[in-house]
């Protein structure tokens, strides 16, 4: 697929580690104000591709363009236009929230006021809570409003709600909704299908270190469909997950 000025660019990357190929010719574009996920298995390549995107590890062939900008010729550039939410961060337990944000903002060289960025994800009401003190649910919070900081024209989110109960995963998703409709493009992994499914405009699979499948969540379970594929298990109009929020509530517990 070929897409009129594209946000992302990956063009036949590859990269090998002694006798692993972790990537092997990968090539997709992402379109600007997009989501798009990457699936696959642990150890697929998932990480790889999106860390060479990232300008965090060098391809052994093949080009990543973000925004217009060669990332392996300018990876200065590309960083100071990306956010990177990973899945475990290294933040000061004794430092409050908009400290934190602050830092960041330092760092990128960015005029923000620090109790803003936490209003986006719901968190000025703990602007001076300490990093120690927080529930899993606003760790992750707190990490995508890090990565924010700069206004990214991309944004890279590595698997956002892992370990979160139903709630903060919700809210985690219409975090990243709001995001997408401002304007960001954003990229992702995650192993909950069910969330790939609810966030991506298109999500590529990956295996062994090539795409597999690349179209949208519901283009591709319309082509199993046609396969004759019956699932094992009947599937029904709600789920565990609708039960759980219909009885505790769809409120966000902080």
């Amino acid at each position: 697929m070929t897409t009129v000025n594209p946000v992302i660019v990956a063009k036949e990357l590859r990269k090998q580690y002694e006798d692993i190929t972790a990537v092997d010719g990968i090539s997709f574009e992402v379109r600007r104000g997009e989501v798009f996920g990457m699936l696959g298995p642990n150890g697929a390549g998932k990480t790889t591709t999106i860390e060479i995107l990232e300008g965090m590890r060098d391809a052994d062939s093949g080009q990543a363009i973000i925004n217009g900008i060669n990332v392996k010729d300018d990876p200065t550039a590309v960083k100071a236009i990306i956010g990177v939410q990973l899945q475990q961060n290294a933040f000061f337990d004794n430092l409050k929230l908009a400290e934190i944000v602050d830092l960041y903002a330092r760092l990128y060289k960015a005029k923000i006021d620090p109790v803003e960025i936490l209003s986006r994800v719901g968190l000025e009401s703990r602007k001076n809570a300490r990093y120690a003190h927080l529930s899993g649910g606003q760790k992750q919070r707190l990490s995508i409003a890090v990565a924010l900081v700069n206004d990214p024209v991309v944004l890279f989110l590595d698997e956002p709600t892992t370990g979160l109960d139903p709630q903060a995963r919700r809210q985690v998703w219409a975090l990243v909704n709001k995001i997408s409709e401002n304007g960001a493009t954003i990229m992702l992994t995650t192993h909950y299908m069910e969330e790939a499914e609810e966030l991506c405009d298109r999500v590529a699979v990956i295996e062994d270190g090539q795409i597999i499948a690349l179209d949208t969540p519901d283009n591709l379970i319309d082509q199993l469909l046609e396969t004759g594929f019956k699932p094992e298990k009947r599937v029904r109009e709600a789920t565990l997950d609708d039960v759980f929020l219909n009885l505790t509530g769809r409120d966000l517990r902080d």
